[in-house]
């Protein structure tokens, strides 16, 4: 099976979640997923994840759906490779943000070498 890279863009949660749901769906099914987020996609990888308080997530674990905190954690353990990307920590001044624990801070370069021929959703 090929790679599967997500590029994640927008820090909106419903985004960020579903970029969760696609990484933790693929890695389930034994493929290698790379998750790289900029610019305010990067609040997804820090610690704590400021989305975590949005009001969705409790909207949508009261109806029973993994939220990111679950879904963040499966991903971690099934070896979704999580990078944060350099340039859009600097473009949005999230520099000093923590980051979860395993996250890279790399380029784009680092990502598309990470996928090589295996296919990109973006979010």
């Amino acid at each position: 099976m090929t790679t599967l890279g997500i590029l994640l863009e927008s820090g909106t949660h419903a985004r960020a979640h579903y970029a969760l749901v696609v990484a933790a769906g693929a890695a389930a099914i034994g493929r290698d997923v790379v998750v790289f987020a900029t610019n305010r996609g990067c609040l997804l990888l820090a610690e704590p994840c400021p989305l975590m308080d949005d009001p969705r997530e409790a909207a949508i674990a009261a109806r029973g759906v993994a939220g990111i905190a679950t879904l963040r954690a499966a991903c971690i353990e099934m070896g979704v490779r999580l990078i944060a990307c350099d340039a859009g920590l600097r473009a949005e001044e999230l520099v000093d943000m923590p980051l979860a624990a395993g996250v890279e801070v790399a380029g784009i370069v680092t990502f598309l070498q990470a996928l090589g021929a295996g296919q990109v959703v973006t979010l």
